[in-house]
């Protein structure tokens, strides 16, 4: 992602229904991780930007870094008191079996060689250790957006399990995110001429936060939406 982008995200984040409902996501899965006996210890947020997701990682008590490839981003991540590493998601600097959680939450889409970053996200995660990776889905929603922020591709649920499980991991839960607004979105994007991080209104912001934190109680994760989610471990 460009540098500008990187920058337009971090203004953005704190508000945004998005970024918002994103960083729920993660609480929610730390929580449950917990719940589970999991006690907080080595993370690492690969392609954290700005560092938005780490900072959900440390006020859960994790020791958590910000792995970050471009200078922009980790710039701000620096600039927020984040610790922060400049490193190639395809090639981790960290040792075998180092880390108790990893999230990946929007950066396979990026890389050319996903299959040698799934690898590395495997051999640094300890045996029971956890993955928490989200991906953009479908390529019948390809558009504009994609291209202004560098997407490689947008995967499908098998082609993300078999990247995975071809990998060493053991996916636990695969589900679909932002089920509801994909008639939207789908609309907007095939009508956009670049990205679409963009300030909204605080109405429309409203609303669409109102939509989207729905889904935390309905049944639509077995339905198309706009990106996937997966929890997967480390056998």
């Amino acid at each position: 992602m460009e540098g500008t982008e990187i920058r337009k995200l971090a203004a953005l984040e704190d508000k945004h229904w998005w970024y918002r409902e994103r960083r729920a996501l993660l609480a929610r899965e730390l929580s449950a991780l917990a719940k589970r006996g999991v006690k907080p210890g080595r993370a690492l947020d690969i392609g954290a930007a700005g560092g938005g997701n780490t900072r959900v990682l440390l006020s859960h008590g994790w020791s958590a870094t910000a792995l970050e490839y471009g200078p922009e981003g980790a710039e701000v991540a620096h600039e927020r008191g984040i610790p922060v590493i400049r490193a190639d998601a395809m090639s981790l600097p960290l040792a075998e079996a180092s880390l108790d959680l990893i999230v990946a939450f929007d950066i396979l889409e990026h890389l050319v060689d996903d299959k040698s970053a799934a690898a590395e996200i495997f051999r640094v995660l300890r045996p029971g250790g956890t993955a928490l990776i989200a991906v953009p889905c479908d390529m019948d929603l390809w558009s504009e957006h994609d291209v202004a922020v560098d997407h490689v591709r947008r995967y499908e649920a098998e082609e993300l399990s078999d990247l995975l499980e071809s990998a060493g991991l053991q996916i636990e839960r695969l589900r679909s995110w932002n089920v509801l607004l994909r008639p939207v979105a789908a609309w907007r994007r095939k009508r956009s001429t670049g990205s679409d991080l963009t300030e909204i209104s605080p109405v429309v912001n409203f609303g669409l936060s109102a939509v989207i934190a729905s889904e935390r109680v309905l049944p639509v994760g077995k339905l198309p939406g706009i990106s996937l989610l997966v929890r997967a471990k480390r056998p």
